[in-house]
């Protein structure tokens, strides 16, 4: 069994080019809100913005950021949208391997180069395939069990954020980010 750490390794944060987020139970909380609006069926989930922030500085220091969800969901295709991550893409069937081999050999991109924050099932086989395996707070015990890194948030409550934070720390750039952020705002 594998102990997880809130410390990445610098020479693992370094080699990092892709950065791979499942929504429900990491960039949501799990929930799912359905319901009917207008006599059509409409699906909600809470999205936390500080998660956003963390992956826009994520990209900002160049490192591409995907979404790859066993969930169908427009909500999903919306959240990605506002962040500008072009990369979504969401199996019925969470299938996520076969969907990042396709994404890896497009971006150019191999398994050590990539991490992935999960949290469910769905999310081991691909866990253990990554160059860094990390999870929520309130991960399975499977994939906590894979896992390198994990975050002391649960998912939905700043999870990423964390994740954020602890990769751009250990590759040396959390603090230029913060400034050039508060820069471009006027501070």
């Amino acid at each position: 069994m594998t102990r997880a750490t809130m410390e990445i390794p610098e020479a693992t944060a370094r080699r990092i080019r892709l950065v791979v987020l499942d929504v429900d139970g990491v960039l949501t909380d799990g929930g799912i809100y359905i319901g009917v609006s207008n006599g059509d069926t409409a699906e909600f989930k809470r999205f936390d913005v500080q998660d956003g922030l963390g992956i826009r500085m994520m990209r900002n220091a160049g490192i591409h950021v995907a979404i790859v969800s066993g969930r169908i969901s427009e909500a999903t295709d919306l959240r990605a949208g506002e962040l500008g991550i072009e990369d979504v893409y969401q199996d019925a069937g969470a299938r996520k391997v076969p969907v990042l081999e396709k994404l890896l050999a497009a971006r150019g991109v191999g398994w050590e180069e990539v991490a992935l924050l999960g949290d469910d099932l769905a999310d081991l086989p691909a866990l253990r395939r990554v160059g860094l395996a990390a999870t929520v707070a309130n991960g399975v015990l499977e994939v906590r069990r894979v896992a390198t890194w994990q975050s002391s948030r649960e998912g939905g409550r700043g999870a990423v954020r964390e994740f954020a934070e602890a990769l751009l720390r250990a590759r040396g750039q959390w603090d230029g980010l913060v400034d050039e952020y508060c820069r471009a705002r006027g501070v």
